[in-house]
């Protein structure tokens, strides 16, 4: 019988009729030269959304991209770490699609380095008691700036961002305590920053962050916004008035986790939680204490058909600027597979 050594290939197609479709291609090769497990990938996309009026069309936004990347194992400093680096190139399409007050029409390009460094020592994926995940992440896009003449001021935002320019960092860690018996302690932290090389520039509308809810990605996910959920809150809720997401953000979680069943073909477990955090426009405005609050409780139940399927009640204390008097307090929240962030 003829056998491969692991390739996958993925082919994903998703539609909300007109209004949205976003198809994929993903080839891996995990023991790329055939000795060491050494992961390397190609993913091709293609993303369209539309505003409709009635039966027409009025504006559109089309994100295609290509990524190559190439992930390994490490020795050092033990076996637990794992390294992974990527260059990845977008084009933003706008066709009368408003992004910001004065960003509506051209094409903008994105072309970044992304390196992660990552170390994973739990000792269960679906019901950890031990162990930690810390993961170190940067991306970087060629520093265009320099090259260009100083007259900033006199471009307009479209041109000055037809060559999207960043450098951004992220930090995510997740520990796991037990404390008695199966009863575990689950704590995270959450870091993220979106800088520029010129000072005489600001960050663009592309790859910012963006809080609240239940932390899917969802249509955002096009401008490259990182969705990072924050329970007792509506989803995007915690976001800078009149922008498309903040440039610096943190997020602080605490739980308790106790499973009613650990059987592998149908884990179910309960959790409390209580968790903070904030979005800000800008680096002046950044306190690393200044959050939004919320506690509350919810189940997990893992199997095999469906993944990890879970339900919270959340209330979040505090208001939202901006966001309206029900962006806060009594909130549902459902998720699918394991939240990074």
């Amino acid at each position: 019988m003829p056998s491969g050594d692991g390739q996958r290939l993925a082919l994903r197609v998703q539609a909300n009729g007109r209004r949205f479709q976003t198809y994929s291609f993903t080839f891996t090769e995990p023991w790329l030269g055939g000795r060491k497990p050494n992961a390397f990938s190609v993913n091709l996309s293609h993303s369209v959304q539309r505003q409709i009026l009635g039966t027409e069309t009025i504006g559109s936004l089309q994100v295609t991209g290509l990524t190559l990347s190439l992930g390994r194992r490490l020795t050092w400093p033990d076996n637990f770490f794992t390294l992974s680096n990527s260059i990845t190139y977008q084009r933003y399409s706008l066709d009368n699609f408003p992004i910001t007050n004065t960003l509506r029409d051209g094409q903008y390009q994105n072309l970044f380095f992304n390196t992660t460094i990552a170390r994973n020592s739990i000792d269960n994926p679906t019901f950890p008691r031990s162990g930690s995940q810390l993961s170190l992440s940067l991306s970087l896009t060629p520093p265009y700036s320099i090259f260009r003449e100083e007259s900033f001021n006199a471009e307009t935002e479209a041109e000055r961002l037809r060559y999207i320019e960043y450098h951004k960092w992220m930090f995510d860690s997740s520990w796991f305590t037990r404390l008695v018996g199966n009863l575990v302690l689950h704590t995270r932290a959450h870091i993220g920053y979106l800088g520029v090389y010129n000072r005489a520039l600001t960050a663009g509308p592309f790859e910012r962050y963006v809080l609240g809810g239940d932390g899917l990605t969802g249509q955002n996910f096009l401008l490259g916004l990182d969705i990072v959920g924050l329970r007792g809150y509506e989803n995007n809720a915690i976001t800078p008035v009149g922008l498309s997401g903040g440039v610096v953000y943190n997020k602080f979680v605490m739980e308790l986790r106790y499973p009613l069943s650990l059987n592998p073909s149908a884990t179910i477990f309960m959790l409390g939680f209580f968790e903070a955090g904030n979005n800000f426009a800008n680096y002046a405005e950044y306190s690393p204490f200044d959050l939004k609050r919320s506690a509350g409780f919810g189940a997990r139940i893992f199997m095999p058909a469906f993944g990890l399927i879970g339900l919270d009640w959340g209330y979040g204390f505090d208001p939202v600027i901006g966001a309206g008097p029900d962006a806060s307090g009594s909130q549902f929240h459902f998720t699918i597979g394991q939240q990074i962030r």
